[in-house]
Protein backbone atom coordinates (compact mmCIF):
# COMPACT_ATOMS: atom_id res chain seq x y z
CA UNK A 1 0.00 0.00 0.00
CA UNK A 2 1.38 3.13 -0.70
CA UNK A 3 0.01 7.02 0.16
CA UNK A 4 0.66 10.17 0.00
CA UNK A 5 0.80 12.60 2.90
CA UNK A 6 0.81 16.17 2.03
CA UNK A 7 1.68 18.26 4.79
CA UNK A 8 1.24 22.10 6.07
CA UNK A 9 4.35 23.29 8.10
CA UNK A 10 5.83 25.75 9.74
CA UNK A 11 7.59 27.42 7.65
CA UNK A 12 10.52 27.65 9.71
CA UNK A 13 10.26 24.34 10.43
CA UNK A 14 10.29 22.80 6.96
CA UNK A 15 13.69 21.60 6.92
CA UNK A 16 13.94 20.01 10.33
CA UNK A 17 10.46 18.35 9.74
CA UNK A 18 11.51 16.66 6.37
CA UNK A 19 14.63 15.21 8.46
CA UNK A 20 12.97 14.06 11.16
CA UNK A 21 9.88 12.46 8.78
CA UNK A 22 12.93 10.70 6.63
CA UNK A 23 13.71 8.80 9.81
CA UNK A 24 10.20 6.87 10.60
CA UNK A 25 10.07 3.75 9.92
CA UNK A 26 7.44 3.31 6.34
CA UNK A 27 8.12 6.91 5.02
CA UNK A 28 10.35 6.22 1.61
CA UNK A 29 10.40 9.72 -0.39
CA UNK A 30 10.04 13.19 1.31
CA UNK A 31 9.90 15.99 -1.04
CA UNK A 32 9.92 19.82 -0.23
CA UNK A 33 7.17 21.43 -2.71
CA UNK A 34 5.88 24.59 -4.12
CA UNK A 35 1.93 25.25 -3.88
CA UNK A 36 -1.14 24.72 -1.60
CA UNK A 37 1.71 21.93 0.78
CA UNK A 38 4.90 22.24 1.76
CA UNK A 39 5.90 18.53 2.19
CA UNK A 40 4.62 15.53 0.51
CA UNK A 41 5.69 12.34 2.20
CA UNK A 42 5.17 8.99 0.47
CA UNK A 43 4.54 6.60 2.63
CA UNK A 44 4.81 2.56 1.96
CA UNK A 45 3.46 -0.13 4.39
CA UNK A 46 2.20 -3.55 3.83
CA UNK A 47 -1.33 -3.11 5.95
CA UNK A 48 -4.00 -0.31 6.60
CA UNK A 49 -3.36 -0.58 10.14
CA UNK A 50 0.38 0.32 9.37
CA UNK A 51 -0.67 2.96 7.25
CA UNK A 52 -2.67 4.61 9.95
CA UNK A 53 -0.14 4.17 12.79
CA UNK A 54 2.75 5.94 10.55
CA UNK A 55 0.28 8.60 9.14
CA UNK A 56 -1.33 9.41 12.64
CA UNK A 57 0.62 8.05 15.29
CA UNK A 58 4.19 9.26 13.68
CA UNK A 59 3.52 11.48 11.08
CA UNK A 60 1.56 13.66 12.54
CA UNK A 61 3.61 13.93 15.81
CA UNK A 62 6.19 15.72 14.31
CA UNK A 63 7.10 19.12 15.48
CA UNK A 64 6.59 21.75 12.87
CA UNK A 65 3.44 20.13 11.09
CA UNK A 66 -0.09 21.95 11.12
CA UNK A 67 -1.72 20.22 9.19
CA UNK A 68 -1.91 17.18 6.35
CA UNK A 69 -3.85 15.50 3.48
CA UNK A 70 -3.30 11.31 3.34
CA UNK A 71 -4.11 10.22 -0.32
CA UNK A 72 -3.53 6.41 -1.33
CA UNK A 73 -2.79 5.48 -4.49
CA UNK A 74 -4.57 2.78 -6.07
CA UNK A 75 -2.38 2.22 -8.99
CA UNK A 76 1.02 3.01 -10.19
CA UNK A 77 2.41 3.41 -13.61
CA UNK A 78 5.49 2.74 -15.10
CA UNK A 79 8.22 4.09 -12.96
CA UNK A 80 10.26 4.18 -16.07
CA UNK A 81 8.51 6.83 -17.52
CA UNK A 82 7.35 8.57 -14.55
CA UNK A 83 11.44 8.49 -13.45
CA UNK A 84 12.12 10.35 -16.93
CA UNK A 85 10.18 12.97 -16.23
CA UNK A 86 11.37 14.05 -13.27
CA UNK A 87 14.98 13.78 -14.72
CA UNK A 88 16.49 16.94 -15.50
CA UNK A 89 17.10 18.29 -18.88
CA UNK A 90 15.27 15.29 -20.44
CA UNK A 91 11.77 14.68 -21.71
CA UNK A 92 10.03 11.34 -20.75
CA UNK A 93 9.51 8.66 -23.12
CA UNK A 94 6.12 8.30 -24.95
CA UNK A 95 4.36 6.04 -23.47
CA UNK A 96 3.05 3.15 -25.91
Amino acid sequence: MIAFVLLDVDVASVPEAAEALCKIDGVTEVYSVTGRYDLIVKVKVARNDELADVVTGRIGKVPGIQGSETVIAFRSYSDEILDAGFSLGGDAPAAE
